[in-house]
């Protein structure tokens, strides 16, 4: 079987998960997207609003966000897997809105086997966590940001992982100027994983 087609596969069977509650309220599962041998991997928490209804990984506000910081890496978003840990949109609804709910280990759990698969079958040189929830799918526990940025760490479901901020949380930062330096920190944490992947070995590829 192919790596294309294997791929393919696992996210039909993605599309009908009922491993946690989560997919009783979301539009639909959020599957990755991007090459099927990707050298980078990123790998954020789960879908947003947008990302929820549009059916893509890291689209909308959050999107534009981290498209900025690829471009400050340098680094071609098309040539990047992008995916969530989560496949489904966790939210509360505030009248019209749905707001963003951070998901739970237990959710988190019942999607390593969607994000297992996803890095089995693309085998990239590096994979990168956008925000806490992302960094203990991949690394098995709690691991903070700011203290383990900026160097590659040993996970449990891959190694090397670098950690950084999610781009929505540049979003979040008060001012211009603390925006614009949490977005040249990103885009230097995103440089570093090019990095490591031009250096890494293919992990066995033909």
């Amino acid at each position: 079987m192919s790596r294309p087609d294997s791929l393919d596969r696992v996210r039909r069977r993605a599309r009908d998960c009922r491993d946690c509650g989560l997919w009783r309220e979301a539009t639909q599962t959020v599957f990755g997207e991007g090459p099927h041998s990707a050298a980078i991997m990123l790998v954020g928490e789960q879908p947003g609003d947008r990302e929820d209804r549009a059916g893509r990984p890291v689209v909308g506000p959050a999107g534009r966000v981290l498209d900025e910081a690829l471009e400050v890496a340098s680094i071609d978003r098309a040539a990047l897997y992008t995916t969530n840990a989560v496949k489904h949109f966790k939210f509360r609804e505030r009248g019209k809105r749905r707001i963003h709910q951070r998901p739970s280990v237990g959710e988190i759990d019942a999607c390593l086997q969607w994000l297992r698969a996803e890095i089995e079958l693309v085998s990239p040189r590096v994979v990168v966590a956008l925000g806490a929830s992302a960094a203990h799918a991949l690394m098995g526990r709690a691991t903070a940001i700011g203290a383990n940025r900026g160097h590659p760490l040993e996970g449990a479901l891959f190694s090397p992982v670098v950690v950084t901020a999610h781009p929505s949380s540049v979003l979040r930062e008060r001012d211009r100027e603390a925006r614009g330096a949490a977005l040249a920190q990103l885009g230097e944490d995103l440089r570093l994983a090019a990095e490591i992947a031009r250096a890494a070995p293919e992990n066995g590829r033909a």
